[in-house]
C-alpha cells in the first residue's frame, strides 16, 4: 500500500508460496478509511465488494471494442497508477526483492518490510 501524495510505502503484506496478489489482499484484512481511493489494476476485479471507493480499468467484453470514452478512462487512470509502478521499480532495484528468494521462508515477510523501509529512507518518504 503506497501513499500517492508522498509515495511513501506504508504496508507491505505477503502470501506463503505463490498467490494472487487479489487473494492476498483479501486474506490481509487490512483496515482502510472508506474514504481512501484504491487505485487497482484488472486482476483485482471484485474488489468493489471489499472497498467501496475503489478504481479498476475498464475490461472489454467479448466481441465488443471499448468505446472512446472508457480507453480514455483507462488511460487516466495507468496515468495516476504510474507512480505506483515507479514504486515497484524502487523496489526491485534491490536484488533480493527481484530475484529467486533464497532464504528461509519464515524470513519473507521481513525481507520485503526491510526493502520498503530503505526505499523510504532512500527517497525521503518518511
Amino acid at each position: 500500500m503506497i501513499c500517492r501524495l508522498t509515495m511513501a510505502i506504508l504496508s507491505v503484506v505477503t502470501g506463503k508460496g505463490r498467490q494472487h496478489d487479489f487473494s492476498i489482499f483479501k486474506d490481509s484484512r487490512l483496515l482502510l478509511h472508506p474514504d481512501a481511493l484504491l487505485l487497482a489494476d484488472s486482476g483485482y476485479q471484485g474488489i468493489k465488494k471489499h472497498h467501496q471507493n475503489s478504481t479498476l480499468p475498464v475490461k472489454k467484453k467479448k466481441g465488443q471494442p471499448l468505446s472512446a470514452e472508457d480507453k480514455a478512462d483507462n488511460k487516466a487512470l495507468s496515468k495516476r497508477r504510474i507512480l505506483i509502478e515507479h514504486v515497484n521499480r524502487r523496489c526491485k532495484i534491490f536484488r533480493i526483492a527481484k530475484d529467486v528468494y533464497r532464504g528461509k521462508h519464515k524470513h519473507y515477510s521481513l525481507t520485503w518490510k526491510l526493502v520498503a523501509a530503505l526505499v523510504n529512507l532512500r527517497y525521503g518518504c518518511i
